[in-house]
């Protein structure tokens, strides 16, 4: 297991809501970037003046002074579904998996109104043109609210195995009425699938609740290396905060926040709360992209790893 923590050295902001783009007006959220391409690849998650989710899509450029997104580039790629549908509000998270030569899209459908004010599901959009455009698989989620898990499913970080596909996903739990607001409480949960399509919710927890404050752990990011599995995830107490567990077998996943090496700073647009950790590697450096306050509201920004 990794003893030392990791230092990440924050580079400021990459990418801000902008009146530029229509779906990106207002935030610049949840991301996901595809290496495989060149240039690499940003897919951002954005939101418009109605408060809708959307993703698009940048280059993303290496320079003598770190990481810069093309905003020449700037594409919308995918929006909200069919008024009904399970992503009538929004499109958000998305998660890229390259199987031969189609490109498979996870991503969060989201519906608006109730007591809760919102319903989460996980969605599937697939590319049969190097990405340049996507297709719903269908107008339902591939994880719908099941009888064993009747709140809605989330963001999730998939990958393949040579026993089959893998996922992690957030499970939502029931929902509590706190200080008389709603409060959302989810976890991490794991499924798999033979086909990337029809999944298999096995039911187990990968990672738990430290303490009673928490609830909230989503937003799964995972990374192999050296025989070990690293898991990087967003938790929420009073305000949210990136998250690291670690696992030799990829079964058993350890906590170890402490190593995590990177938090709030003390003023500017990630003063309150830092979230949504994507870690990637891009000419031989590492590198994490991640949200600061208020959701995307101030921006994506990003950091080095140090060694």
């Amino acid at each position: 297991m990794r003893t030392n923590s990791f230092r990440w050295q924050k580079m400021g902001l990459l990418i801000e809501p902008s009146p530029k783009f229509s779906w990106l007006k207002t935030h610049a959220g949840p991301s996901f970037v595809d290496t495989t391409t060149n240039p690499a690849k940003i897919y951002v998650t954005g939101r418009d003046e109605l408060n809708r989710s959307h993703i698009g899509v940048f280059n993303l450029l290496v320079g003598q002074d770190g990481l810069r997104v093309d905003l020449n580039s700037g594409r919308l790629l995918f929006s909200p579904g069919d008024l009904g549908t399970f992503d009538e509000s929004g499109v958000s998270y998305p998660w890229l998996v390259h199987v031969g030569k189609r490109i498979f899209m996870y991503y969060v459908g989201w519906t608006a109104g109730g007591l809760t004010k919102f319903q989460n599901f996980t969605g599937l959009a697939i590319s049969d043109d190097g990405g340049t455009t996507f297709k719903r698989f269908g107008q339902v989620p591939i994880l719908d609210r099941t009888k064993m898990e009747p709140f809605g499913s989330g963001s999730c970080a998939v990958w393949l195995e040579q026993s089959g596909w893998k996922m992690f996903y957030t499970s939502f739990e029931p929902w509590s009425f706190v200080d008389g607001s709603v409060r959302p409480t989810y976890r991490l949960k794991e499924a798999t699938s033979i086909d990337g399509i029809n999944w298999d919710r096995v039911g187990k927890v990968v990672l738990d609740f430290k303490d009673s404050k928490e609830h909230i752990i989503g937003k799964p990011m995972i990374i192999k290396e050296a025989g070990r599995m690293q898991l990087w995830y967003s938790y929420r107490g009073n305000a949210y905060r990136i998250g690291y567990a670690e696992s030799e077998d990829g079964i058993s996943f350890e906590r170890r926040d402490e190593l995590v090496g990177i938090d709030v700073s003390s003023s500017g647009w990630d003063s309150e709360m830092i979230e949504y950790a994507f870690v990637f590697d891009l000419e031989g450096i590492r590198y994490m992209i991640y949200n600061g306050n208020d959701f995307g509201k101030t921006g994506l920004g990003y950091a080095i790893l140090k060694l």
